[in-house]
């Protein structure tokens, strides 16, 4: 099986969440779940129609393989959303890891044990797919979000460093 199939696949949990692909209908709630968010309401737009950007960029990650948006649904709902993107590379001996940006669980189902549901399987998909290693990064004003990642396991290891280009 290879990381595109890994990454392809439904999945369901016994929490009632089914973890799946996004398609191109499912924009509009990953747009309004990254606005609910105070970091995304400055970065995103959430407008109908949804700018051609989203769109873009949705077939563009399609088209680039092993780089995929995973929703999380309950009763038809999506209620959570995280991207994977699966990273060769020369370092480490040719390791291959897993990007995991993007994270969000929408304000009505937090708490529920959502988030560790989602990221316990794209960690899972990751080390089907070959993976060494998951990294992320998260904004240092996300206090709680620091905090969820260590209780997962993931170590503060690196400075993450971004330049926006304009």
């Amino acid at each position: 099986m290879t990381g595109d199939d890994i990454l392809a696949e439904t999945r369901s949990y016994e929490n009632g969440v089914t973890i799946r692909p996004a398609v191109e209908a499912d924009l509009g709630a990953i747009i309004a779940l990254l606005v609910d968010d105070p970091l995304g309401k400055t970065r995103e737009r959430l407008e109908d129609p949804l700018p051609q950007a989203y769109i873009d960029a949705h077939h563009a990650m399609a088209a680039q393989g092993g780089n995929v948006y995973l929703v999380a649904e309950r009763a038809g709902t999506v209620i959570g959303c995280l991207q994977v993107t699966l990273i060769a590379g020369i370092s480490r001996e040719g390791m291959t890891r897993a990007n995991v940006e993007g994270v969000r669980i929408a304000s009505s189902a937090r708490g529920l044990g959502l988030g560790k549901t989602m990221m316990r399987d794209a960690m899972d998909r990751a080390r089907n797919a070959g993976c060494g290693l998951v990294q992320l990064t998260t904004d240092t004003r996300r206090e709680d979000a620091r905090r969820f990642y260590e209780a997962l396991g993931f170590t503060p290891s690196h400075v993450g460093m971004k330049l926006a280009l304009d």
